[in-house]
């Protein structure tokens, strides 16, 4: 089959071109190795910010992506809440009282400059406290505490942002395979006219043909390039993030780690998040290892704000690898977070092929817009980009959680969470209710997830996978890391795909296999308790161990 454009990659870039294309009419095909998001996006730090970080050095990186955090609301205005951010200056030793007052001075000063671009994200202009204000806020804040400065910026379910870009792609009539492998770049006298690729659920192959070919693979991109005879130089960073098993602060609070780098500790739906780390990587992007001195080093920097840190229970960590320009020199941290379009025409010779790197999350509309301007001069279209107008799916209306319980006769909890993760389409799900009263059962208790969501996820949102459904649904993610219901999400999955009995077991210990690579590097002696406890259930009740 002919097309006008093979998107590679399924992050939120990917999502994003994919989409993009779809809405100006180019007849349009996304490939995805893994699932939706499940690489650089989904371990990112869940943010829609402006980048206040990188005010100094990257004034146009803040304002566009303060500019796009603006559209993202727009057009999915259930998806996105608001996080407001404490920055705490704190007493240190050999600094006097008037040098402490200077740098709280400088600081207030710094986020006036950053109030220019809150208009451009709903922001709210920041606020300056003194220690009792600050402690009323939030108690549990180091007694070493002078001062703060107030700030926000916007949370997001990645996952979910994806699947909107991939869903509003789909019905604009592009065609979507996950679990696709791209082993080929097709050329046909220097220049790509396709690719070749596997299907990993059931080991098929077949041939795309497209206009242009577009690498939006992250940090795989200079993989794909390689297959195209063309080469992109990346700088990996490596980032990793802690999750607590429930909220322990009321605001997001940023510190400084031990070299002095911005990390920071904060509520993201029903949990708490830890992050970053960053760190030059040169290894695998498919097997990122978690190590003991990246959990003690975001520890130890937030353990100095917030002391009792070391008493939360963490479940789980992520890392992930952002595809960051190269440049030779400047320290991890101080590295642009730019993003480039390549046109291996251009420098290479290579007609038919374009990648895209860098930038980061806040972003993604803008650089999917673009991308699509670019392959739209190649293809002599001049359709004109109205993501930024469009609501994605579920965006056309916020419904009422009260409502939905009232009418569905399922628990307010469930269709509040149902209602941010679908918007508008959380109704659609619920009639499945209507169809079948079970499917109103509360399958995870931790977030909660309903089994219609579940069965939805596979219908419609191209789940395969325990995994799948985990990152659409936040099924298993929460204290009890899918203990009490991977087994019956399994299931359902199951019977949707017409699984043996077999599959779904061997589904199942490849979803706990994956699994425990979050929970490993994190177990103390209370977590090895409960890993335990955990291996029983699976063995002993469900018998998983059995089934090869």
């Amino acid at each position: 089959m002919q097309f006008d454009l093979i998107v590679i990659g399924g992050g939120v870039n990917g999502c994003g071109i994919a989409r993009d294309a779809a809405m100006r009419g180019l007849k349009t095909v996304l490939i995805e190795k893994n699932d939706f998001g499940s690489g650089t996006t989904g371990a990112s730090s869940q943010m829609i910010h402006g980048g206040a970080r990188y005010l100094i050095s990257d004034v146009e990186t803040t304002r566009l992506s303060s500019l796009d955090s603006g559209y993202i609301q727009k057009i999915a205005p259930h998806l996105l809440f608001r996080i407001p951010f404490l920055f705490p200056v704190m007493a240190k030793p050999g600094r006097s009282g008037r040098a402490q007052k200077i740098y709280l001075e400088f600081l207030e000063t710094y986020f006036e400059a950053y109030d220019k671009f809150s208009p451009l994200k709903n922001g709210k202009p920041h606020t300056r406290l003194n220690k009792e204000e600050a402690l009323a806020l939030e108690p549990d804040l180091s007694e070493n505490l002078i001062g703060a400065v107030t700030f926000d910026e916007w949370g997001i379910d990645s996952f979910r942002l994806c699947l909107g870009n991939v869903a509003s792609a789909a019905e604009h009539g592009a065609e979507i395979h996950n679990h696709t492998e791209v082993t080929e770049i097709l050329k046909e006298g220097g220049r790509v006219v396709g690719v070749k690729v596997r299907h990993l659920l059931d080991g098929a192959r077949s041939e795309l043909r497209a206009k242009i070919v577009f690498n939006a693979a992250g940090p795989w991109v200079p993989k794909i390039a390689e297959l195209a005879g063309c080469e992109v130089k990346l700088r990996p960073a490596k980032g990793v993030h802690l999750v607590i098993d429930r909220r322990i602060v009321n605001y997001a609070i940023a510190a400084n780690a031990i070299d002095g780098r911005s990390i920071f500790i904060m509520p993201y739906q029903n949990t708490t998040i830890i992050g970053t780390t960053d760190d030059d990587y040169f290894g695998d992007p498919d097997a990122i290892p978690i190590l003991e001195d990246e959990i003690e080093y975001l520890l130890d920097g937030i353990e100095q704000v917030f002391p009792r840190v070391r008493q939360a229970r963490i479940i789980h960590a992520w890392a992930g690898v952002r595809p960051t320009l190269f440049k030779r020199g400047p320290y991890e941290d101080d590295l642009s977070r730019e993003h480039e379009i390549f046109d291996h025409e251009t420098a290479e010779h290579t007609p038919g092929f374009l990648s895209i790197a860098g930038g980061k999350l806040a972003s993604y509309r803008l650089m999917s817009e673009e991308a699509v301007d670019a392959v739209c001069r190649k293809l002599g279209v001049s359709s004109p980009c109205r993501t930024h107008q469009v609501p994605l799916p579920g965006g056309e209306r916020i419904l009422n959680p009260e409502d939905l319980a009232k009418e569905y006769g399922v628990p307010l909890f469930a269709a509040n969470r149902l209602v941010y993760r679908h918007g508008a389409r959380a109704m659609r799900i619920l009639e499945m209710v209507r169809e079948r009263a079970a499917q109103g059962n509360v399958i995870c208790q931790c977030e909660p997830v309903l089994e219609c969501e579940l069965r939805y996820a596979v219908r419609h949102e191209w789940a395969r996978s325990p995994g799948d459904l985990r990152r659409r649904t936040r099924y298993s993610i929460g204290p009890c890391q899918g203990t009490r219901c991977s087994m019956m999400g399994a299931q359902i999955l199951g019977e949707e795909l017409n699984w043996s009995p077999e599959e779904v077991f061997r589904q199942l210990r490849s979803f706990e296999e994956k699994s425990w690579h979050g929970r490993a590097p994190i177990l103390d002696n209370v977590s090895v308790q409960e890993e335990e406890l955990a291996a029983f259930t699976f063995c002993n009740v469900g018998n998983v161990d059995q089934w090869n």
